[in-house]
């Protein structure tokens, strides 16, 4: 395959992934009639229609999604070895990708702001996203994940902190609705849960368990706004122990145990778990929690 023949292919990908030409052209950086002018040309080479032309764009037929699987795999492989390449320096500097769950944010962002003090040459992206990002396709450097151990293949899973959780409540939610004895929490408290059913976390492993559906009366997508809308008297609900007792309002209705207990977990891949700048990370950060009850009381203003 050529030069010449390898951008058609890139730009059918792009067309696929964005529906549109001009969509297209803009990822790409190139003038919308290179687009047209790619796509008539890899189909003629190919003799096959990749697309369907109608006025809100380009559908793609069986071939074109053909091209999309295939394309997508080598776009993944392509994103891999760059940042690979990218991290074997000797130096910590460029890119450093970090993710975690949303609701780690509170904890990580000072981490991660002093870190980069120490190392000025660094410029860190940190994605806080529910979805759990492909270390091995170089979509992350340090993952901080929580619950049950990481399972992916070629994953380097280090213990990282213990978090305790509790059930709590506001003294809002309480006023309308009473505090319930302790045997009836489960079946008379009004609960605010996550709304992923088969979230690792072990409190909604706990809730599965022991709550039924009809009592969940607010669900949502992120852990910030689990304790958000507890604090705002919508239910009861599961949130750090440093959080419920340093926020003003919130009544403990079940105290931490070993069974709700959150394991963090740094995870990095093989690849680039001995690059500089990941080596440095892993370290400073296991340096920074060995004392993690004292980091939420620092933060949590």
């Amino acid at each position: 395959m050529s030069v010449e023949n390898w951008d058609e292919f890139r730009t059918a990908f792009h067309v696929a992934k964005m529906g549109t030409v001009s969509g297209a052209a803009q990822a790409l950086g190139v003038h919308h009639a290179t687009v047209i002018r790619h796509i008539d040309s890899l189909e003629s080479r190919l003799g096959v229609k990749l697309f369907q032309r109608h006025a809100r764009g380009y559908t793609s037929t069986e071939a074109g999604l053909d091209l999309l699987k295939i394309a997508q795999t080598t776009d993944d492989q392509f994103s891999q070895l760059v940042s690979r390449i990218k991290g074997r320096g000797e130096k910590v500097e460029g890119e450093l990708v970090i993710t975690s769950l949303p609701g780690v944010a509170r904890l990580m962002a000072p981490a991660i702001a002093e870190f980069q003090y120490q190392h000025q040459d660094l410029y860190v992206r940190y994605v806080m996203d529910e979805r759990v990002l492909r270390l091995e396709y170089g979509e992350a450097h340090v993952a901080i994940r929580a619950g049950l151990p990481p399972q992916e293949p070629d994953n380097v899973v280090q213990k990282f902190y213990s978090q305790a959780f509790g059930l709590y409540a506001h003294e809002t939610y309480l006023e309308r609705y009473g505090r319930p004895d302790d045997a009836d929490l489960t079946t008379k408290l009004r609960f605010v849960a996550l709304d992923n059913k088969t979230s690792r976390a072990p409190f909604m492993i706990w809730m599965n368990e022991n709550v039924a559906d009809d009592r969940v009366v607010f669900r949502t997508s992120d852990g910030e706004a689990l304790a958000e809308a507890v604090i705002a008297g919508a239910g009861a609900g599961f949130m750090p122990t440093w959080r419920g007792e340093r926020t003003s309002g919130l009544v403990q209705l079940m105290p931490p145990t070993p069974e709700l207990e959150s394991q963090g977990w740094l995870v990095t891949h093989v690849d680039l778990h001995r690059t500089a700048k990941v080596q440095a990370f892993l370290k400073f950060l296991k340096a920074y929690a060995k004392d993690m009850e004292d980091l939420p009381e620092r933060y949590s203003a």
